[in-house]
């Protein structure tokens, strides 16, 4: 779906308190969510302007922030 909000809380919501923990407890994990939720947004609004963005940028963007939702998943299913 196009323009959808990808934010961690909303994909995975059994996660809410280890998110907002991490996001406070670990700078290195709230960098690379800040980044996550900059990538994601970046994304949205291209997709929401019709993407005026070649194919193969577009599938860069959302290929680093799958790869950075990967490492944030482990970081947060890690040391519960």
């Amino acid at each position: 779906m196009l323009g959808e909000n990808h934010c961690l809380i909303l994909d995975f919501p059994e996660f809410t308190q280890r998110i907002t923990e991490l996001n406070a407890a670990d700078s290195q994990f709230a960098a690379d969510a800040n980044q996550y939720h900059e990538l994601d947004q970046e994304i949205r609004t291209l997709e929401l302007e019709g993407a005026p963005i070649n194919d193969q940028d577009m599938h860069q963007l959302k290929h680093r922030r799958s790869m950075l939702k990967d490492i944030l998943y482990q970081r947060i299913n890690s040391n519960k």
